[in-house]
């Protein structure tokens, strides 16, 4: 089950559309290293159709249905390294971790043009054993200039400010 957009409108839509074009245009589009070289050839094109009318929960279905992610990986060993098998979430947690970054980022464009001084830290999924970094987030208020900023000089890696919190954390923001 993925994540509770509570701003998930035609709106924030637009705006992250806009935030994947603008990743596309400007190279910056992260490619998971779990894609194989026909799955990255997809995935801009299923990341523009969850973001225009889906969810991280049909951006993973699509993953999955379009066979787009490698089997195994190299993994580094105490003797070297050795091929492991991607874990079978590896769909769920692309698709959580990258459509919740463009939600982000939309809301934060949303919030800048409507002038909305912040966005409010919150759980947008329960989870079994919450970070105490992520449950430290909740209730605060993120400047949306500095959150787009942040996220976009740091594609697919952890963020200054540390929202999205990191794969399978269920952070996320909210308009006030």
């Amino acid at each position: 089950m993925g994540l509770q957009y509570d701003h998930l409108d035609d709106i924030t839509r637009g705006y992250m559309l806009e935030e994947i074009d603008f990743d596309e245009h400007s190279g910056t589009l992260y490619f998971s290293p779990r894609l194989h070289d026909a799955g990255c050839a997809s995935w801009p094109g299923l990341l523009r159709e969850a973001a225009s009318s889906g969810t991280d929960d049909t951006l993973a279905e699509a993953i999955r249905h379009d066979d787009c992610l490698k089997s195994h990986m190299p993994r580094a060993t105490k003797s070297g390294t050795t091929m492991a098998r991607v874990p079978v979430n590896a769909p769920e947690t692309l698709a959580e971790g990258e459509f919740n970054r463009f939600y982000i980022r939309g809301l934060c464009r949303r919030a800048i043009d409507e002038d909305i001084p912040y966005l409010v830290a919150c759980r947008a999924k329960e989870v079994d054993r919450p970070r105490l970094e992520s449950e430290a987030l909740i209730g605060g208020h993120f400047d949306p200039k500095k959150i787009l900023e942040d996220l976009r000089a740091s594609p697919g890696v952890e963020t200054a400010f540390g929202l999205p919190a990191g794969p399978n954390s269920g952070m996320c923001l909210a308009l006030p």
